[in-house]
């Protein structure tokens, strides 16, 4: 566990160490949520860097998350790619899992593309399906546990940053393009960001969904937060790869593994969308 948040010491030191094994000068991110890590097979010319050989670099231990820096090309572009994310029910604070937002910042990166696996809260969906978010409910963040808490740096951004698009408006219409042209339905929703790692209980289920959630997890908001606390363009998708269980049962139970399995649907449909906007930027 590191109680202690990161310095503008540590952040520059491990973007330091990224540039310094690297001959590429990214501009777009990409963040691969729970065994949505196959795209970055698809990055050519590239190099790995592991998390725990960068310094100060938040490290995670969660099932289906390979822990590394992929860095190269995809459809023309230079790219980093996270091959999996820390979370805050790891036990690190909100400024440790966010800090690799902000060594991206470091390092000039201004366009940021997150995924998630989540559960589907709308009736409508089903296991499988993806969707662009649109907008998200933080509950984790409205409850206090926000990675902005605490002294504003301000060379890092504003102290009250604007959410009123987290969610770049022209990014989300070349998402819509790129699925239309690759024949991909792609659903349109709000996620809601919980801090886990216990799944939700149908009552919190139905309170969510009343809220106006589509789909519900246990990352992507904090760091979503900090890029846009940073300038950055994000462009978010959540996949579905569980539906929530609105009342109790004695016949259903929900697991990572089941979490996982559904997930091998979803990254044969994120792999050539993502590629598709990409190929549009």
């Amino acid at each position: 566990m590191i109680d202690d948040n990161p310095t503008i010491a540590d952040i520059n030191a491990a973007a330091q160490f990224i540039r310094n094994q690297i001959e590429y000068r990214p501009k777009i991110s990409l963040i691969l949520g729970s065994g949505l890590g196959p795209l970055a097979g698809e990055i050519e010319e590239s190099a790995i860097i592991p998390y725990d050989t960068i310094p100060h670099f938040p490290q995670s231990g969660v099932a289906g998350h390979a822990g590394r820096l992929i860095i190269g090309k995809l459809q023309g572009q230079t790219v980093l790619a996270m091959q999996g994310r820390t979370h805050y029910y790891e036990g690190q604070t909100m400024q440790t899992i966010t800090m690799p937002i902000r060594a991206m910042q470091v390092m000039g990166i201004n366009t940021l593309i997150v995924t998630n696996a989540a559960g589907g809260l709308n009736p409508d969906f089903q296991v499988g399906d993806l969707m662009l978010i649109t907008d998200h409910i933080n509950l984790t963040g409205l409850a206090g546990h926000n990675p902005l808490r605490g002294p504003n740096i301000d060379q890092f951004g504003v102290r009250f940053p604007s959410m009123v698009a987290p969610y770049d408006l022209d990014l989300q219409d070349l998402a819509r393009q790129a699925a239309k042209e690759t024949g991909i339905a792609l659903r349109e929703g709000i996620y809601v960001n919980v801090a886990g790692p216990s799944f939700e209980t149908p009552a919190e289920c139905r309170m969510l969904r009343l809220m106006g959630a589509d789909t519900v997890g246990m990352s992507t908001a904090p760091e979503v937060v900090v890029a846009n606390h940073a300038g950055m363009r994000v462009l978010g998708f959540s996949g579905v790869a569980n539906m929530a269980v609105m009342q109790p049962t004695r016949d259903v139970e929900t697991t990572h593994e089941e979490v996982l399995q559904g997930i091998r649907l979803l990254a044969r449909k994120l792999t050539p969308l993502v590629k598709a906007v990409l190929a549009k930027l």
